[in-house]
């Protein structure tokens, strides 16, 4: 069984983080929500491990919500 990786394995976490932000501008609350889960469908996908998907969801779910 292979593990969640959650060290940054990007050269440029900041341009990482911008891709993110930039493929949601312009878009309604509903779109964005929408492009969220067809990524999170996409790359779930390419992570092709049932176990590494339940930890991951696991790790999201765990922070705390804001205030």
């Amino acid at each position: 069984m292979a593990d969640l990786v959650t060290d940054n394995r990007f050269a440029d976490p900041d341009r990482a983080f911008r891709q993110l932000i930039e493929a949601r501008r312009g878009l309604s609350p509903e779109e964005a929500a929408a492009l969220d889960a067809r990524l999170v469908l996409l790359l779930a996908n390419h992570i092709g491990d049932h176990a590494v998907l339940e930890q991951a969801i696991a790790a999201a779910r765990a922070v705390p919500k804001a205030d």
